[in-house]
């Protein structure tokens, strides 16, 4: 696996690239990066795939954005990132904010998705949450911003996994978030909350995967069967047992779900 950083636009972004063979660019949530979120990824579809884990501007190694950069200033600087490093028609799989960056990337650059695999994704928080909640996880974030990173690992954690999943696997989530850029968060999450990606849904015309865990809290079943419902032609894997990152939490299934995907879509 290799690190490397490109400069897209003025910002300075950093990812992990690994394998040879049709391109998969992973993006992940509003907490998180692109090693500690898609570490397995990176090493077990590298036999297949060229998959390309970008941290978005305001993460890991990347340099934070302007706190008003909305979901697309994310998208077009995702869209220069791609085309930078020559993938063309690239898979693109997003969990989370990712999930919803990666439709977003589809609204204003659809010539660029191969295919999307949506994970635990949204419509955009107002897209798909109701208000309440949406109040909610916005002053949420723009608090935790401001105080110590034990703070956000507390609150957040706990909400990310399923009520059996392996204590080591969730520290080890922990501890990336520990490293969170306080602007970076800021953003996403205002970016977010102002999303609402509703009516995209119906217009993507290319393969689309959702995969969803049972025991998800933040992204309610609901959500994951709306945007299966809206999507034309699209597929939902739910998997039971496991929270809101299942590409962490039950790799195996997660990993055998996305690979039998990206072949249907090759032949």
């Amino acid at each position: 696996m290799r690190d490397a950083q490109v400069e897209v636009g003025g910002l300075r972004i950093g990812y992990r690239r690994a394998g040879d063979g049709p391109p998969l660019v992973l993006l992940h949530g509003y907490v998180g990066d692109a090693l500690g979120t898609w570490s397995r990824q990176l090493e077990s579809l590298r036999d297949e795939f060229t998959v390309v884990a970008w941290d978005a501007p305001g993460f890991g190694s990347s340099s934070d954005p302007p706190e008003t950069y909305s979901l697309s200033d994310y998208a077009d600087s995702l869209a220069a990132f791609i085309e930078r490093l020559d993938l063309d028609r690239t898979h693109v799989a997003g969990v989370s904010f990712g999930g919803g960056l990666a439709i977003e990337l589809y609204r204003r650059h659809p010539s660029l998705p191969r295919s999307l695999v949506l994970v635990s994704a949204y419509a955009g928080w107002t897209g798909s949450l109701p208000a309440d909640v949406v109040r909610f996880r916005l002053d949420q974030a723009l608090r935790l911003a401001d105080l110590p990173p034990e703070e956000l690992v507390r609150e957040v954690v706990p909400t990310l996994f399923g009520e059996n999943a392996p204590r080591p696997l969730v520290e080890r989530f922990a501890e990336g978030m520990r490293g969170f850029h306080p602007a970076g968060l800021r953003a996403t999450a205002r970016s977010f909350a102002e999303a609402d990606l509703r009516e995209v849904l119906p217009r993507i015309d290319v393969p689309t995967l959702l995969i969803h865990g049972s025991d998800d809290v933040r992204a309610p079943r609901d959500v994951a069967e709306g945007l299966h419902a809206a999507i034309p032609g699209s597929s939902l894997v739910v998997i039971d047992g496991v929270g809101h990152i299942p590409n962490i939490e039950a790799p195996d299934v997660f990993d055998a779900e996305v690979r039998a995907f990206l072949r249907s879509v090759g032949r």
